[in-house]
C-alpha cells in the first residue's frame, strides 16, 4: 500500500520551508507530508467524495485515455481534464502520455494521511 503523506500551512509557511530546504536549513524528515495544502478547505475541495470516486475508479479500470475515463465516469471530458490537472499538480493522480499523444490517468496512491498540527508549525516551519 503507498501512501501519500498530505499537510496544511499557510503560504507564507510554505514559502519559508522551501526556502530553508533550498538553504540547506532544513532537510526534510522521513514521514514528513511531501504535499502541503493552504487549508483543510482547499483540501477537502481537491479530494471532495466525488474526485474520491475517480481516483477509486482510474486504480481500478487503470483507462487508457480521458476519453475512456469520461465513458467510464459519465463526467465531461474538459471538466474531467481540468480536474485531473489540478489533482496532477497535488501528486494525486499521474497523467502519462499514451498512444498518439493521449493522455492516460494512473492514480499512484492507495491512500491519503492528512497530518494537522493544532499546537504548533508543521516541521521546518518555526
Amino acid at each position: 500500500m503507498k501512501t501519500l503523506k498530505i499537510g496544511i500551512a499557510s503560504y507564507e509557511l510554505m514559502k519559508e520551508r522551501t526556502m530553508a530546504i533550498a538553504r540547506g536549513e532544513h532537510r526534510p524528515a522521513r514521514g514528513e507530508p511531501t504535499v502541503w495544502f493552504t487549508s483543510i478547505e482547499s483540501f477537502a475541495k481537491v479530494l471532495s467524495g466525488r474526485n474520491r470516486e475517480l481516483l477509486a475508479l482510474i486504480a481500478r479500470e487503470k483507462p487508457d485515455s480521458l476519453t475512456e475515463l469520461a465513458e467510464l465516469s459519465g463526467r465531461n471530458k474538459s471538466n474531467l481534464s481540468r480536474t485531473l490537472k489540478t489533482m496532477s499538480r497535488y501528486g494525486l493522480v499521474e497523467l502519462r502520455e499514451g498512444e498518439r499523444g493521449t493522455l492516460v490517468p494512473r492514480a499512484p496512491y492507495d491512500q491519503v494521511r492528512l497530518d494537522v498540527s493544532l499546537t504548533q508549525s508543521p516541521p521546518g516551519m518555526a
